[in-house]
């Protein structure tokens, strides 16, 4: 089983149903089984400190995908921590009640800011991954954007969280260095260049088994983000717990 842990309904079509047949559509094509979905920005841009109307709609977009590829999407649920009721109210709303497997966070806070944690905590409840959002950019972040340090201090506080550090911090060399110390932290490998020696240094740092792939479709293409792992100089049983098994395992499938 192929799963992609991070997609999301950015591009691709007018409706909530053109850009989820899309997805599904091209992940057939490259042999992708599931796909981790959140975030659904239909109708409008994506929103760095989202209203808690903005991230209810966006979670609700998810839930119309999923209903129409049941078999194919997985949910994760939306949330800005800077609206603390509201967030815990929509993570049992999605996650509690609604089906979703996993919490994803974005720019509204760095995840080390405490407002995060009672998020944190109800993941822990849960027994839910967090996607996490990470970059670290030569140009500068934004103004609430998380890095590979905020999320080591985040690792460090909650040793019990499922942490997923998306994107591997933008800057892999020094991403892969600030949280390898911390084994309840999975390095994604979405959403950068297709470069070499990226996968392979994960799995030399922290093994294989806290690697896992991720595309952040539609904004990346599915072959340029899953080429990393299938042009990795690793053994085949690693390729295998990177592209799928270790989140088939994280997610209790």
């Amino acid at each position: 089983m192929i799963i992609d842990c991070h997609v999301h309904l950015t591009r691709g079509g007018g409706t909530v149903a053109e850009r989820a047949d899309g997805l599904v559509h091209f992940a057939d094509k490259f042999r992708i089984d599931k796909l981790c979905l959140c975030l659904g920005p239909v109708g409008r841009g994506l929103v760095d400190r989202p209203s808690p109307e903005v991230f209810r709609d966006d979670n609700d977009k998810v839930f119309e995908a999923t209903a129409l590829h049941p078999d194919r999407f997985i949910g994760f649920c939306y949330v800005n921590p800077v609206h603390a009721k509201e967030s815990l109210d929509e993570i049992d709303r999605c996650v509690a009640d609604g089906g979703m497997r996993g919490i994803k966070l974005w720019c509204a806070v760095p995840c080390c800011d405490p407002r995060v944690e009672p998020v944190i905590e109800r993941a822990i409840d849960l027994d839910v991954p967090v996607l996490q959002h990470t970059w670290l950019k030569i140009t500068g972040n934004k103004e609430f954007e998380s890095t590979p340090d905020d999320m080591a201090t985040l690792a460090q506080k909650f040793p019990n969280a499922k942490l997923i550090f998306g994107h591997a911090g933008g800057d892999w060399e020094y991403g892969i260095k600030a949280i390898r110390r911390y084994p309840n932290v999975l390095i994604e490998t979405a959403g950068g260049n297709p470069e070499a020696g990226f996968v392979e240094m994960a799995v030399r740092e922290v093994g294989a088994e806290r690697v896992v792939y991720g595309s952040d479709a539609a904004g990346r293409s599915y072959a340029s983000q899953i080429a990393k792992v299938y042009g990795a100089d690793i053994s085949e049983d690693e390729r295998v717990l990177i592209l799928g098994k270790n989140m088939q395992k994280v997610l209790k499938l």
